[in-house]
């Protein structure tokens, strides 16, 4: 019971600084930035049983079916770290509605809408067909609590509009709409749902987005910002849900690849273009780092003057982004093989093939890599046999611990980490930091970082192997640009 209190009451503290702190400074002529603030660790029990969620989430999600430009040319966004709550998401600081209400989303490259926790106006009726009302699955849900002051009200924002059930955006664009349509005008409802019992219920509409304009490159002064508002945002009003990973946030800022996600939108709005830059998961808790809209100049291709061809900006990689709709809304990547210490390892090619079944992702939303089972007893076969040397451990959820204490030191020892470079398309190679593969998972303990996925199956480049390198991801070109960066500006 202690242990709920003082989490209840870290979340309060979390909440009551969201809600006092400024809009954090937007950078770059041409780009847009929301901040993430790094939290203090998750245990990684926590951080594994959710990317196995995950895991169900991205391989068998049920669906239903398969305005204007601000006066800028980026904005940007804060975004923080949400290890604090046991989740090893990140959050977002969101302004939605006439007048603006603040709210903290998750930021989640794996979602297509964005949606909030609302309250159902009093006069409502409670059916299935208006403002979400709970399914009648015999799962347990949760409603937004009339007491919370961020539960949004669509009835008191005057740029809300309710999206008919029979409109073409309800039936095509909307893939985990419901099917019921008691009048043409009744509001589109939907069931986002998950198979490990995780779900989102309400109705969608569209509404106005208050956004930070940029106008240098990162950081700055937010007293000097321009706010403009970017309208038409497909938005999500739930009003039931279940499922621990919304409890420590007000809802989900999605940044999957689909006509109705923010990111989709607010890419076109800003070059085609949005990066996001992620701190080191053991950075100190207020480290912050940047969701930026609009191209972003330390990855951003430049035009050679000479013959007219492009030439990337210094220490940056590009490799074609991956946008099949079998994997939709998840951008996904070419994979050419692992290697190990400069050594390529015998993983079977139809483990990167998406239409064999396999294929690879990038999510912000799990924190483990995961890899296709042949692909992961090769990788660390390979890094175990390097670190044979160091005294085997047990640590849950890990398969590969290690005991890095010297017995007469007490310090850790001096053990070099193999290299572990992924191959992309394009001849393009990530190379994680060391600690981005053998973690620190507890004093004195390393751990291979990495999870068995099953096969066939979609291995999934999460956000620790994508720490402190700065990602754009160019939907209009198709190509995924990256560096390496320490992400705090």
């Amino acid at each position: 019971m202690a242990g709920r209190r003082l989490l209840l009451l870290l979340l309060l503290l979390v909440a009551a600084a969201f809600l006092g702190a400024a809009s954090a400074g937007a950078g770059g002529k041409s780009s847009a930035v929301f901040e993430l603030i790094h939290r203090e660790q998750a245990t990684w029990a926590e951080r594994a049983r959710m990317d196995r969620d995950r895991r169900t989430y991205i391989s068998s999600r049920e669906r239903r079916r398969a305005t204007e430009t601000p006066a800028a040319e980026a904005f940007a966004m804060p975004l923080s770290s949400g290890a604090y709550t046991g989740t090893g998401q990140y959050f977002v600081r969101f302004r939605v509605g006439t007048p603006a209400q603040p709210f903290l989303l998750v930021a989640d490259t794996g979602s297509d809408l964005t949606w909030v926790k609302c309250r159902r106006p009093a006069w409502a009726a409670p059916d299935p067909g208006y403002y979400g009302a709970p399914a009648s699955n015999g799962s347990s849900s949760v409603s937004a609590p009339a007491s919370n002051p961020r539960a949004f009200r669509p009835e008191r924002s005057r740029t809300w509009a309710s999206i008919p059930c029979s409109s073409d955006t309800c039936t095509a664009s909307l893939p985990f709409s419901l099917a019921a349509c008691p009048t043409p005008g009744s509001p589109c409802a939907y069931d986002y749902r998950y198979k490990d019992g995780s779900a989102a219920r309400g109705t969608v509409g569209t509404d106005s987005a208050t956004i930070e304009l940029s106008g240098r490159g990162g950081g700055g002064d937010a007293r000097k910002q321009k706010r403009a508002k970017l309208r038409g945002v497909v938005l999500g009003c739930t009003t039931s849900y279940n499922g621990d990973s919304f409890l420590a946030s007000d809802g989900v800022l999605s940044l999957g690849y689909n006509n109705i996600s923010f990111a989709s939108r607010a890419a076109a709005r800003f070059g085609g273009r949005f990066s996001y830059c992620l701190v080191d998961h053991l950075a100190p808790r207020n480290a912050t780092s940047y969701l930026t809209f609009g191209p972003n100049p330390a990855v951003s291709w430049v035009v050679k003057t000479a013959c007219g061809g492009s030439a990337p900006a210094p220490g940056a990689r590009q490799t074609p982004l991956l946008l099949d709709h079998r994997l939709h809304p998840f951008y996904a990547v070419g994979v050419n093989g692992i290697s190990v210490d400069g050594e390529l390892l015998k993983i079977p090619r139809l483990v990167w093939d998406i239409q064999e079944g396999g294929g690879t992702i990038l999510d912000s939303g799990t924190s483990l890599t995961v890899l296709a089972s042949p692909a992961y007893r090769a990788v660390v076969a390979a890094l175990s046999k390097k670190l044979a040397g160091l005294p085997r451990v047990t640590m849950d959820p890990f398969d590969y611990c290690y005991n890095w204490t010297s017995p007469s030191t007490g310090e850790d020892l001096a053990v070099a980490v193999p290299d572990l470079a992924v191959h992309l398309a394009g001849s393009a190679r990530l190379q994680p930091p060391p600690k981005s593969y053998v973690i620190d998972a507890a004093p004195g303990v390393k751990c291979i970082g990495l999870q068995e996925g099953e096969w066939p199956g979609v291995s999934v480049i999460g956000n620790i192997l994508q720490q402190e390198h700065l990602w754009e991801f160019d939907l209009k070109d198709r190509q995924l640009r990256f560096k390496r960066s320490r992400c705090m500006q």
